[in-house]
């Protein structure tokens, strides 16, 4: 890229700094939880707000239907002989529960300094995941037509209402307009990167199996005075059950549960751990007295390589104030893992499941619900896409970014490759210490600009390392 057509794209941005702001903020008030019903019309509202968003680029966006929530899709298309690049992003968010700790309402967005951020960051459900990075990509196809050359290569935009909820109804999606997504690659930007002061690009994922379990004891809640002693207790066994989940080492106790998992190399684990890491920090970060994990692995590598298996979520019997001496009926508990190359989601389901009725005793019944999964994904960095990206990084930062995995899932990355033959390129702007998923979500101000001008410059990159290629 030209040094002053980089010096134009930052004057640009300085100049409509304000209104793009003011853009991203009028979407996050927007509450399009999707997994909550009550939330539905919301989903649908910040879907026709990106259409006009689209619109006012010269673009003529299109609602692609779902049997859940609508789809987002444009597309400019410059040149057959240029690359084409799929832009996916998603517009739904995370349930903003539990209200309580919000310092600020979830979703009145608010901007505020903080040590990481002193430019200051945006407060609010959807401000990282995935609200402004999405975004980034529609602000940079702006700046690039406000430079009066256009769009240096095709571009279609795919911006779904579900990946909250699993991407239910994306994969029928794609393969009913299988014909307008071709496309030689998938950009993403819905991670995050090791520091504003050291960038990153992800080159890998950790996949997801989900399930819920439940196990019955008696017809109804039982007096705890009269029954007590006499019927086992399903939370008593839910909780006998999950503690047998993990050895005291650490490791899944479920048989088979490694029998896939791919090692990596000593020279492979030495080439991720160029990523700087402080333990101290880390536990500080997140008020830890101690880390926990399979031994023999440092902690990026257990969040990042190794596979792992949580309990996210357990109830029974009564939970309101005071006291009730009640024997509950049931017990209820969702349980996610993720997963590495080359394990397999729906294998790991059974697995688990199998494992969970194995141990429980033969005073309850246990019923598996399995929900949302997806694959693991690792990708190649010897591609004019990942120096394309690491090129646009270096330009911007001023220094080279470093490959990393992440410990996430985004079961749609393995989805696009599958039906589209296409890799993705996983170029997120966010930081591990913006609480996504938790109160107080945020979304540093001068990532979101900086995101805006790096993917910027990208797609001049991407297309001339394309053409070398």
């Amino acid at each position: 890229m030209k040094p002053e057509m980089s010096a134009n794209i930052a004057s640009y941005l300085e100049i409509h700094r304000q209104r793009m702001l003011d853009e991203l903020c009028d979407l996050l008030r927007i509450p399009s939880v999707s997994a909550d019903s009550k939330h539905r019309d919301d989903v649908r509202s910040a879907a026709q707000w990106l259409m006009e968003r689209i619109s006012e680029l010269g673009l003529e966006p299109e609602l692609w239907e779902t049997r859940g929530h609508p789809v987002v899709f444009a597309e400019h298309l410059v040149d057959k002989n240029l690359p084409t690049l799929l832009m996916y992003g998603h517009y739904d968010v995370q349930p903003p529960d539990p209200l309580e700790l919000w310092d600020t309402p979830p979703f009145e967005p608010t901007i505020k300094t903080t040590s990481i951020h002193p430019e200051g960051a945006i407060f609010a459900r959807g401000a990282c995941d995935d609200k402004g990075q999405m975004y980034m990509h529609i602000k940079a196809l702006e700046v690039l037509k406000a430079q009066g050359g256009g769009l240096p290569c095709n571009i279609k935009l795919l911006i779904e209402g579900e990946e909250e909820v699993g991407s239910a109804h994306l994969a029928e999606t794609i393969q009913e307009h299988r014909n307008r997504l071709d496309c030689d690659l998938v950009l993403i930007s819905d991670t995050d990167m090791i520091s504003r002061e050291l960038p990153s690009i992800c080159v890998g994922l950790r996949g997801l199996s989900y399930l819920e379990v439940r196990v019955d004891g008696p017809s109804r809640d039982l007096h705890s005075g009269m029954y007590g002693g006499a019927v086992d207790n399903p939370a008593n066994v839910l909780a006998r059950m999950i503690a047998k989940l993990h050895d005291d080492q650490g490791r899944i106790a479920i048989p088979g549960f490694y029998d896939e998992v791919a090692e990596l190399s000593q020279q492979e684990r030495a080439a991720l751990s160029r990523a700087p890491f402080n333990e101290n920090e880390y536990r500080e970060s997140i008020g830890l007295s101690a880390v926990f994990g399979e031994a023999g692995y440092s902690v990026p590598e257990r969040v990042s390589i190794r596979p792992s298996l949580d309990v996210n979520g357990m109830w029974s019997g009564y939970t309101g104030e005071g006291a009730k001496t009640v024997l509950p009926a049931t017990a209820h508990a969702k349980i996610s893992m993720r997963l590495v190359p080359d394990q397999n989601p729906r294998k790991l389901t059974e697995l688990c499941a199998n494992y969970l009725k194995q141990i429980a005793p033969p005073t309850v019944k246990v019923t598996i619900t399995p929900h949302h999964g997806g694959m693991p994904y690792v990708a190649p960095l010897d591609t004019p896409a990942y120096q394309a990206a690491s090129e646009a990084m270096q330009m911007t930062f001023g220094i080279e970014p470093v490959p990393v995995r992440g410990g996430g899932s985004i079961p749609i990355v393995p989805l696009f490759e599958e039906l589209l033959g296409a890799k993705s390129l996983l170029m997120g702007f966010g930081l591990a210490s913006d609480a996504i998923h938790s109160p107080n979500e945020h979304y540093g101000v001068f990532n979101f600009f900086k995101g805006i001008e790096t993917l910027s410059v990208f797609l001049n990159q991407y297309s001339t390392s394309s053409e070398r290629a």
